[in-house]
């Protein structure tokens, strides 16, 4: 795993790969085109990616919501490395620097047509809260940095 900023080709695949899916779930959207890349830098935010060699496997960042909380955000893992705990490693990793760079609380959505980002963001210790953002049919989920 590795830190990178998010202009970096190593960075490409995840917003590609996010775009398909979105595309897929939900029809054409402008969702990829809602960050720009100096919300991810530090101190403020972050941006992380796990190769495999020259493949992108995993990756996802965090930015800052508020003074004491930040939000995570494009989040994705390559299909063909699913289900081998990189998706934890990577958040794991996020909540870690966010605590680090001073948040006190992490939050997050995932859309409606996502019940395995749910399940997992549960199974990581993450409560359900209010919708947030744009999205009303949205599910939104936070997770206190204090406790950890």
């Amino acid at each position: 795993m590795r830190q990178v900023r998010f202009g970096d080709p190593e960075v490409k695949p995840v917003l590609a790969g996010l775009a398909d899916e979105y595309e897929i779930r939900y029809g054409k959207n402008n969702e990829m085109a809602r960050t720009t890349d100096i919300e991810f830098d530090p101190p403020s935010g972050l941006f992380v990616v796990v190769m495999d060699g020259a493949v992108t496997a995993a990756g996802g960042g965090f930015r800052r919501y508020e003074p004491t909380t930040c939000e995570v955000k494009r989040m994705w893992t390559h299909p063909a490395y699913r289900r081998r705990g990189m998706a934890a490693s990577v958040l794991s990793a996020l909540e870690a620097a966010a605590r680090n760079a001073g948040y006190a609380r992490l939050i997050l959505e995932t859309g409606p047509r996502q019940p395995e980002a749910e399940a997992f963001y549960a199974r990581q210790g993450y409560s359900r809260i209010d919708v947030y953002g744009r999205y009303p049919d949205a599910r939104a989920f936070a997770l206190d940095l204090s406790e950890r």
